[in-house]
């Protein structure tokens, strides 16, 4: 039986949380964020293994939250890299079988359901990825200008360049799931050229990989700011 391997990066810098500690060790309904994620595929069958991924510095932190929340999938806790890209690599290099299947998510996603992941895992056969997205619900409109610098300076003239149509975007979420060999192989290619991309499957595709969408979830939110806390803590309530 096909091996699956989830890796969970938690070593971003997370400039924009400014909350003094890292976004994924900050406490969320009296846990880490990160040992939310850490749960939910500790807890789901169609995962074998977990590979956590934290700062060098971190890394006994980052154990330490695994052994205390009871993460015995947890075997391998590996040093993250310069970028979200170099930590991914770090990682899938500690995979020696490259006909695992590997669940990547984000170490800031701490509402990840059972549900989205078995549904990710499933959708691979006949695809060289999959990854979790939902229909944007917003108007998304293209500028010219700096995104930074509307934050910086409120009255920076931003403007349109055009409408995007709606009906075919999607916001893309994590987990996103590959056979390991054809992730490491995008991975390879796009080190040599010097290629970052903001997540892993825009590597398959740059490289002709077909990847497939599968329904996410709403509440499957990012932690990116510090406002995202409390949504994060009502969602959860939600929950149950």
């Amino acid at each position: 039986m096909t091996k699956v391997v989830a890796v969970v990066p938690a070593a971003g810098l997370g400039s924009r949380f400014a909350q003094g500690r890292r976004k994924t060790f900050h406490m969320l309904s009296g846990k880490p964020v990160v040992a939310h994620v850490l749960e939910t595929f500790q807890n789901c069958g169609a995962i074998d293994e977990i590979v956590p991924v934290f700062r060098a510095d971190e890394l006994p932190e980052g154990e330490k939250i695994a052994k205390s929340f009871g993460i015995t999938k947890a075997k391998t806790f590996v040093a993250g890299g310069r970028e979200r890209q170099d930590s991914i690599y770090n990682a899938l290099k500690t995979i020696s079988d490259g006909n695992a299947v590997v669940a990547i998510h984000d170490g800031a996603r701490p509402l990840i359901t059972q549900d989205v992941i078995v549904r990710c895992i499933s959708g691979l056969n006949g695809c060289d990825g999959v990854i979790a997205a939902v229909p944007v619900k917003d108007t998304i409109k293209e500028a010219v200008g700096s995104r930074q610098s509307a934050v910086d300076s409120p009255d920076e003239q931003i403007i349109v360049s055009k409408t995007l149509d709606r009906s075919v975007l999607w916001s893309v979420q994590t987990p996103q799931i590959f056979v390991c060999d054809r992730i490491k192989e995008a991975y390879n290619k796009a080190f040599d050229e010097g290629f970052y991309a903001t997540d892993d499957a825009a590597l398959l595709e740059r490289y002709g990989g077909k990847v497939r969408m599968v329904m996410g979830d709403y509440k499957n939110i990012k932690i990116t700011t510090a406002e995202d806390i409390p949504l994060a803590e009502a969602l959860l309530k939600q929950c149950g």
